[in-house]
């Protein structure tokens, strides 16, 4: 009976461990249901072993199948250790760079950059994944990250290249006149989904609260909410300058702003590619300054 275990079925395997499903397995491994089903019973038969049992809330690893997992964790790091090292060296600004920003930096401010970069630099192919969600530069899943945050991880490198203010705006008739009380208007703020805790703070410190009627899931939905007329909003600068059906009231929110960082993983950082990206975003951002204060 042939018992080796080839990488594609350790990942397969850990896909399983990680997900707890056969359906999230898939999804990491862009396989169908049915491939990851198939594959994994034919592992079993090989091994002679069950490595899932198949309970209520999903599939939950064996003895073995923990086993296997844990050896497919320390070759999966020694391979993505190698991958990056090896990346690492590579002199020349070609080749594909993978980028992970937000939907809304990607619409209110990156897309021209990125534009301008793929026509300076012709032999790099250009990949962005749109991801409210930190993917893993360690991973892999992508080469550099531009995400507002302000505390990056340790185990990444970078620099901050700007400061997102935000700033209350709304359509010209429902703003007070001056002196008015914001807090007799309408609002509209995120929903629980958003998990956008430092407006919902703000925003209760306020007293605004019993005047928010009107909450969305998204930043975009928060623009198009209030540019339609449904009430005041917070929202980014760089969202909220360009729209002309918008009127900035007050000044930035200090309690709000949020530094911009552009992040890669250091074993990543000397690669041409990446290091040639990151000098462009870096200098393009500091001349466009649209809703941003400058970075540290």
């Amino acid at each position: 009976m042939n018992r080796e275990l080839p990488w594609d079925d350790l990942r397969l395997i850990l896909a399983i461990a990680g997900a707890g499903s056969l359906s999230g397995a898939g999804r990491r491994l862009a396989l169908s249901h049915a491939t990851v089903f198939r594959r994994l019973a034919k592992v079993e038969e090989r091994l002679g072993v069950r490595l899932f049992e198949r309970a209520r809330a999903g599939y939950v690893p064996t003895l073995a199948g923990e086993e296997l997992a844990a050896a497919a964790r320390r070759v999966e790091a020694e391979v993505l250790d190698v991958e990056r090292r090896v990346a690492g060296r590579d002199l020349r600004p070609s080749g594909t760079l993978r980028v992970t920003t937000t939907d809304t930096l990607m619409v209110g401010l990156l897309s021209p950059i990125f534009v301008d970069f793929r026509k300076t630099h012709r032999e790099i192919a250009l990949e962005v994944a749109i991801s409210n969600d930190v993917l893993s530069l360690s991973k892999r899943e992508a080469d550099v990250a531009i995400r507002p945050v302000n505390r990056p991880s340790e185990m990444l490198v970078g620099r901050k290249i700007g400061v997102i203010e935000q700033v209350v705006y709304g359509r010209r008739a429902l703003i007070p006149k001056r002196g008015g009380d914001l807090r007799a208007v309408d609002w509209v703020g995120p929903d629980e989904a958003m998990a956008y805790r430092a407006l919902d703070r703000w925003m209760a410190e306020e007293g605004l609260d019993e005047r928010c009627r009107y909450r969305v899931d998204s930043l975009f939905g928060m623009l198009a909410a209030a540019r339609d007329g449904a009430g005041l909003a917070v929202l980014p600068c760089y969202l909220g300058e360009p729209d002309r059906r918008l009127v900035r009231v007050g000044k930035a929110i200090p309690a709000l702003a949020t530094d911009l960082w552009l992040l890669t993983h250091p074993d990543l950082r000397k690669t041409a590619r990446i290091r040639a990206f990151m000098d462009f975003v870096a200098n393009a951002v500091t001349d466009l300054r649209s809703g941003l204060k400058p970075g540290g």
